[in-house]
């Protein structure tokens, strides 16, 4: 029993097991001998039809439980709800049940993604005063944001910051570096069965987003997972369609139950690379910074499409470097004549330090090999190992700030050679090379 609450375990021999007709989802009748009936909604008879074609994949479940959910009105908004984690009428009150359960009143961290119909859990975990870490959207700046209320912070402030909105606005992002902490995993999902197996959306942020904890050593084997869905959507899953960097889950919560899976199947042990590409690499900064780590731990890192002899990690193995003093960029000033592997960082405040520029690089995971700084013209150059690196840390970095002042980040070759050369009589030309200290 989790909190006072009969945990609903779905088995025929489950001591906690409901019987007699039950309150059942929104719109539908009672349960009878495990079937809900009323309103033309059937839980077995969806499972039944997931189930009746032979080689039934995952994308043929997630179809038929956004089809499902959208033809019988269950889905709330965002709408229509394919390609989503379905948001769903009564997601609220599911939502609820987790205050049921024992782990949720014992833990301080919790860790909940950005989805819709999670929204009430994040403003639980906001309430009860816990630490609140969500997601980064598909990981593009990092892998957690800290949602930090402000001081005196009223119910309806509370519930903005739960919302996605919120989550832009009153957020500040959790390095690597940080020492976290998490006692509780909530995910969104598309399908689970009783049995913990889950299906989400398709793109595997989820499964990775926990992989990367492992990584970082934020969770343990056991940190309880939890899933928030309707009750159509726990259907019977094949064990063969489950692989090893699936997510599964130790406890089920819908608008009217409470189920704790028993999963026995391990979780992911961590990152497996050979399962990461190339381009994911490029869309996930903070993958490098992880797969740096691990290379250096003497683990595997081989992408899934990348030759043996490439060494697509130097962007992240070699110290970050500064360069004091206009310096790193040749002598001519035309720009095709730029290194090709040189980005140009220019606005930055006219009291910035060395130091805050490199900790905001390799927070987006974009440390360079060398930094030259010109802290007079307000002005850094950042020296990556190839162009392809640069061009990707120019991708990394939009939108990269210091202090109250948004960065420009571009290419050194694509800006105009006055930006590259100073002009003021006395300064030192760019091909002078002062000493390299390092950082």
């Amino acid at each position: 029993m989790e909190g006072g609450r009969p945990r609903d375990g779905g088995g025929a021999g489950d001591p906690w097991r409901r019987t007699g007709a039950t309150a059942g989802p929104p719109g539908a009748g009672g349960r009878r001998g495990g079937v809900w009936v009323g309103s033309g909604w059937n839980w077995r008879r969806t499972r039944t039809q997931l189930l009746d074609r032979v080689g039934v994949s995952k994308q043929d479940i997630r179809e038929q439980i956004w089809d499902y959910m959208e033809s019988q009105n269950l889905a709330d908004f965002p709408r229509p709800v394919h390609h989503r984690i379905p948001n769903f009428k009564g997601s609220y009150l599911a939502c609820q049940n987790i205050k049921d359960l024992e782990v949720f009143a014992r833990m301080q961290e919790v860790k909940v993604d950005p989805d819709k119909p999670l929204e009430g859990v994040r403003l639980l975990a906001l309430q009860s005063r816990k630490t609140l870490l969500v997601p980064t959207p598909r990981l593009r700046t990092g892998l957690f944001n800290k949602i930090t209320p402000p001081p005196g912070a009223t119910k309806d402030i509370l519930r903005k910051c739960a919302t996605s909105q919120g989550v832009r606005s009153f957020s500040t992002p959790v390095g690597l570096d940080a020492r976290v902490q998490v006692d509780l995993v909530v995910v969104g999902s598309v399908a689970v069965s009783e049995k913990g197996w889950r299906i989400g959306k398709g793109e595997g942020y989820a499964d990775l987003e926990y992989a990367m904890m492992v990584s970082m050593g934020a969770v343990s084997p056991e940190t309880p997972v939890v899933t928030i869905v309707h009750d159509c959507q726990v259907v019977d899953i094949p064990e063969a369609l489950l692989e090893d960097h699936d997510l599964t889950v130790d406890y089920i919560l819908t608008p009217t139950r409470v189920i704790a899976t028993g999963c026995e199947r391990p979780k992911p042990a961590g990152i497996i690379w050979s399962k990461i590409s190339c381009e994911m690499m490029e869309k996930i900064p903070v993958l490098r910074s992880l797969r740096s780590r691990e290379k250096q731990a003497g683990k595997d890192v081989s992408l899934q499409d990348e030759p043996r002899d490439l060494d697509a990690s130097r962007l992240q193995t070699a110290p970050l470097r500064a360069l004091r003093g206009p310096q790193a960029l040749p002598l001519a000033t035309q720009r095709e004549d730029v290194p090709a592997d040189t980005v140009y960082v220019g606005n930055l405040p006219r009291d910035a330090r060395v130091s805050e520029l490199k900790t905001a690089l390799r927070a987006h995971g974009a440390a360079p090999l060398r930094l030259s700084w010109q802290g007079p013209q307000r002005r850094a150059f950042l020296h990556y190992p190839d162009a392809a690196s640069a061009q990707q840390a120019v991708s990394c970095l939009q939108d990269l700030r210091l202090g109250a002042n948004t960065l420009r980040v571009a290419l050194a070759r694509q800006q105009r050679p006055s930006d590259l050369v100073d002009t003021h009589p006395g300064e030192p030309h760019p091909n002078h090379r002062p000493a390299v200290a390092d950082l």
